[in-house]
């Protein structure tokens, strides 16, 4: 992998050109425009290479990967495809340490990964479908580029507070973006996202501009591990930055739907005033529960870090943390949060490479 970094784009660009040359028929299984379709594998592999040594964690994230693969409509006999073009590629571009033990390495590591994809898929495919079509049922606009969309899937979809879910907008077919669940599970199944369009974000700006009520969404499986452990009863530290308050909220949401007394600190951050959009919500809940505390961090001139908020306050060392936003916020939060005392195992978010394929 250090060997063909540096050249990232040279690899991705060769391995779909191999891919689409020798099996045309695996194209329709992508995007019409491949550009952020393209990034996408080597962010899978880097991550998936980083942790090869913690098989625990490998392994949940490979079966993540398998299941949220249904929906693109990947079938077992695809994978060997895949892997023969991988391998050409990483063949070609890493010449100068290319060998026989390298190419048995990378084609026995090849074989497992994908073979703990397909059976996470065939698993899956017992439970669940690929997909769910989704109505749009309510459409606010917040601000000028934040919406809060509520939506109906066609049958029961199953998630947790703090989770996310793959979403695909009728204008741009196999796009793919993530976006957290902003409410805890309702009785009603009725689903709610916030939203912020992005510069150049075909999905985001789609769903902030251009999509009404009646319009018809598909959602794949809810994926995501920034969930609270209902075991435990230490108190909750929750960093939320723009839109990433909305998985903060569904969680407090269901600690109060659960009766739980545990202590709950929200720093909920924004550049200025009028880009705290969910803050009459979060005021609202800690009127009814005297456990919460929610605290606005306005930076309108970036000089105050969102993490760097918690400094003020404290100690933190017996809290379980809780970390949603953009990549740079969740760096700089892990930083703060173990410079405050939290061991890393108790610092709870997404892991960077799902966010950098979020909300665009």
């Amino acid at each position: 992998m250090a060997e063909i970094g540096p050249i990232a784009d040279k690899v991705t660009s060769y391995f779909y050109a191999l891919l689409f040359v020798r099996h045309p028929e695996l194209r329709a299984l992508f995007p019409a425009a491949m550009d952020t379709q393209r990034d996408r594998l080597l962010k899978a592999l880097l991550t998936a290479a980083e942790h090869v040594d913690n098989p625990p964690v490998l392994v949940a994230y490979l079966q993540n990967l398998g299941r949220g693969h249904r929906k693109f409509g990947t079938r077992p006999e695809h994978y060997p495809a895949v892997g023969e073009c991988l391998i050409g590629a990483l063949s070609k571009y890493a010449t100068g340490i290319w060998d026989r033990e390298t190419e048995a390495a990378w084609v026995r590591t090849y074989t497992t990964m994908s073979q703990v994809m397909i059976d996470a898929a065939a698993t899956d495919q017992l439970r669940a479908p690929a997909w769910w079509h989704a109505e749009i049922v309510a459409h606010e606009l917040r601000t000028a580029d934040v919406a809060v969309l509520t939506v109906r899937p066609d049958q029961p979809y199953p998630f947790l507070a703090g989770q996310y879910a793959s979403l695909e907008t009728p204008w741009w077919p196999r796009v793919w973006r993530h976006y957290s669940f902003a409410a805890a599970p309702r009785s009603d199944g009725l689903l709610t996202f916030h939203v912020k369009a992005v510069p150049a974000g075909w999905v985001s700006n789609s769903l902030v501009h251009r999509a009404r009520p009646g319009d018809v969404v598909r959602l794949g499986p809810a994926g995501g591990s920034m969930t609270v452990d209902h075991t435990r009863h230490d108190g909750l530290l929750c960093l939320g930055g723009g839109t990433g308050i909305a998985p903060i909220k569904a969680m407090v949401e269901d600690l109060a739907n659960r009766g739980s007394r545990r202590p709950v600190e929200v720093f909920y951050g924004a550049r200025t005033a009028h880009d705290l959009y969910d803050i009459d919500t979060l005021l609202r809940l800690q009127q009814s529960h005297p456990w919460l505390a929610v605290r606005a961090v306005v930076d309108q001139h970036a000089h105050l870090q969102l993490p760097d908020a918690i400094r003020g306050y404290g100690p933190w060392i017996e809290c379980d943390a809780y970390l949603s936003g953009p990549p740079g916020m969740i760096r700089n939060g892990i930083t703060a949060l173990r410079a405050a005392g939290i061991p890393a195992h108790r610092i709870r978010h997404d892991s960077v490479e799902e966010l950098l394929v979020a909300g665009d």
